[in-house]
């Protein structure tokens, strides 16, 4: 088939990329290749895409109208995976705007290709963060997620919304992914597993938020992507008989699914530093420091419904996985 992947050349897209072509797939990457973090990074990744002849890169802002539309009408994509956006919780609070654009209006455009071009289904990135000031644990797609604690996760929430009024206005069979905390070879700089790895071997400190108490569901990339596959092929058929009243949020009437991909076995951030120190052989510095702006305490995925389409459940230990990171940073970096 023949697939368009936003951010491509992303931490998950580059991945997934990479599944798809070796399934045999045809994939064109969009990413804008912007700053957020080192641009050098994701030329590597695309790099590695580029080598395959079924992968064609286009670069272009998810917020240009025209030039997605044109894509579109270029292509003919039978299935979207959009990856792409403005990433970050803290950097939400720094420059709103940003994700108004790429989420938002970004979100929107590709909305529009897939309605125009009669997409056979639309899998997007939504995150494990509009579960917002939620306390109940494990955190289920059947759950209301009506109070966000940042930007970014309201333009995620917002998504979702915006998927349903496509799916119900148009019959478009789309389905959103919430993310938790992933992980892995190839990984975003900005996250913790990857600050605190770079600061341990230039031998600095590194700064543990609320003393290190938070939990996170943290799930490894490769069962990120293995999740994705399978739902890929798992297209959302209309259901007449779900109501408001006796539905769940995660299902409707329209061709609509929402489904969590966590590792369902949150850890301590404590204990996530602990097995990179174990990998890296020896212990960090730490200067503890209070809750940041926008963090919630605890997260943790509810994947039952993921298990029942697919019979698929994450499962990668928090210490195998960091090992696995450890050793493509040396690599990568020759340190």
């Amino acid at each position: 088939m023949k697939f368009l992947v936003t951010g491509a050349a992303g931490f998950i897209g580059f991945h997934v990329c990479q599944r798809l072509l070796a399934a045999g797939h045809q994939v064109v990457g969009l990413d804008n290749l912007n700053d957020y973090y080192d641009v050098n990074l994701k030329l590597s990744r695309l790099s590695l895409l580029k080598s395959d002849g079924q992968f064609h890169f286009a670069k272009c802002e998810l917020a240009d109208r025209e030039g997605i539309a044109a894509l579109f009408k270029q292509h003919s994509f039978q299935r979207v995976i959009h990856l792409a956006a403005q990433a970050g919780v803290r950097y939400s609070i720094e420059n709103p705007h940003a994700y108004a654009d790429a989420n938002l209006i970004g979100h929107l455009n590709i909305l529009e290709g897939c309605r125009h071009h009669k997409i056979e289904h639309l899998l997007y990135a939504s995150s494990s963060s509009v579960y917002g000031l939620n306390r109940k644990m494990p955190f289920s797609t059947a759950d209301s997620v009506d109070h966000p604690v940042s930007l970014y996760a309201a333009t995620k929430k917002a998504n979702e919304l915006m998927s349903h009024t496509y799916s119900h206005l148009y019959q478009l069979p789309t389905t959103g992914l919430r993310f938790f905390t992933v992980y892995g070879p190839w990984g975003r700089p900005d996250m913790a597993l990857f600050k605190f790895t770079r600061a341990m071997l230039a031998g600095d400190a590194i700064d543990v938020y609320n003393h290190g108490q938070m939990k996170r569901d943290f799930t490894y990339i490769d069962d990120i992507v293995e999740a994705i596959m399978r739902v890929q092929d798992v297209i959302p058929q209309a259901d007449p008989a779900w109501t408001v009243e006796q539905g769940t949020p995660a299902t409707s009437s329209a061709p609509y699914r929402v489904y969590n991909i966590g590792n369902s076995s949150p850890v301590t951030l404590m204990s996530y530093i602990e097995a990179l120190e174990q990998a890296l052989g020896f212990k960090a510095e730490k200067n503890l420091l209070p809750m940041q702006p926008g963090d919630v305490l605890e997260t943790s995925a509810d994947t039952s419904a993921l298990f029942d389409i697919t019979g698929f459940k994450p499962q990668t230990s928090v210490s195998t996985g960091v090992q696995q990171f450890v050793n493509w940073y040396r690599d990568y970096y020759g340190v």
